[in-house]
């Protein structure tokens, strides 16, 4: 059984690349990022009692392989650049080392 059956999530849809494109293009102007770097969106459904139905995930990676993300509570087609956290907000949303998430 995969990571994400085990914890309430499923993978909501399949077919929004032009979308998720558009977000990781918001994400990287927001934050800074060069072309090079890697952001992934993707968006999620969840069964647990009290999460929205169905989220996107961003995640991107900085120097040093530094990994950030956060979480939009609407679905990835609903997304809009006013969702994608400020830039001074960067660092918090680092994921800090040794710590696990089954989100992304």
């Amino acid at each position: 059984m995969s990571n994400l059956a085990t914890t309430g999530f499923r993978r909501a849809r399949t077919d929004h690349s032009a979308v998720a494109e558009q977000i990781k293009g918001w994400t990287r102007a927001r934050f800074g990022l060069g072309e090079d770097a890697a952001v992934m969106v993707g968006e999620l459904a969840c069964a647990l009692p009290g999460c929205p139905p169905i989220e996107t995930v961003i995640a991107f990676w900085t120097e040093g392989d530094k990994r950030h993300h956060f979480k939009v509570f609407k679905p990835l087609d609903a997304v809009t650049p006013d969702d994608i956290p400020p830039a001074w907000l960067r660092e918090a949303l680092a994921v800090p080392e040794g710590l696990e998430c089954d989100c992304c």
